[in-house]
């Protein structure tokens, strides 16, 4: 059956998450003096980049609150000591130098109006609604989504088929006829594949570890597409290769 529907990941998929995350943090530890805690602004990107990354997976696995996520980031690198007032408008502050860096990746409209005719569209973030809905709205394209479901509010997160599939209720369509592009292997590309959607992994830099679904019970034929450019998007849905013939996973 023909792909009705592609639900999209935000963050490093349709919003450059990185740059902006890199920016940001680069002008407010400028503003805050905190650059000469380190040898190079790249260190200090670095660590704030490692920090993000392990407080995300506690709160995808559950074991923080968006909100407490955000001030053990802050904790971790500015000081143990911060209360939670503090740590919030520390947070606050940098939000400021972070927003200010916003953009899509120039990708994303393309591809967008492309597909807009033949093919719904909606969102599925591992993040709060109060965040990424007001950022598709900064960006311009919230009307481009029926639907934005995130995490927090659902009560899950990705990579568990549950928070795919209800991606899917919100359409009013079976896995088989979705859809769903991400930029992480694991979270987005093997989670929505095992979801029984049609699982596109968009690995812009190239620097990616092939997923081919080994040890899962998951064909490799069965596993995501892997694409450099949204630009190859229409293609891979166009010629949906889940049941049997080979992947264009690679």
């Amino acid at each position: 059956m023909a792909i009705r529907a592609v639900v999209w990941d935000i963050d490093d998929t349709l919003f450059d998450y990185t740059t902006a995350d890199r920016a940001g943090m680069r002008n407010h530890l400028a503003a805050e003096n905190l650059l000469d805690a380190f040898r190079t602004a790249e260190e200090a990107l670095a660590r704030w980049r490692e920090i993000t990354e392990i407080q995300w997976a506690r709160f995808a696995a559950g074991e923080v609150s968006f909100e407490g996520q955000r001030r053990d980031r802050v904790r971790a690198f500015a000081g143990p000591e911060l209360t939670d007032a503090e740590a919030d408008d520390w947070f606050r502050r940098y939000l400021r130098h972070y927003e200010a860096a916003w953009a899509l990746f120039p990708d994303v409209l393309p591809v967008l109006d492309l597909l807009a005719v033949g093919h719904r569209h909606a969102v599925l973030s591992n993040s709060s609604l109060t965040v990424q809905d007001r950022k598709l709205r900064v960006l311009g394209v919230r009307d481009r989504f029926e639907a934005v479901l995130c995490a927090v509010e659902l009560g899950v997160s990705k990579p568990e088929a549950r928070a795919f599939h209800a991606a899917c209720d919100a359409l009013g369509l079976a896995p088989h006829e979705v859809a769903y592009v991400g930029d992480h292997p694991e979270i987005d590309g093997r989670g929505a594949s095992e979801a029984g959607l049609l699982s596109v992994w968009i690995d812009r830099t190239g620097a990616g570890t092939a997923v081919d679904g080994g040890g899962t019970g998951v064909r490799a034929s069965a596993g995501p597409h892997r694409i450099g450019s949204l630009a190859e998007l229409p293609a891979v849905l166009r010629t949906d290769t889940r049941f049997g013939a080979p992947s264009t996973f690679g």
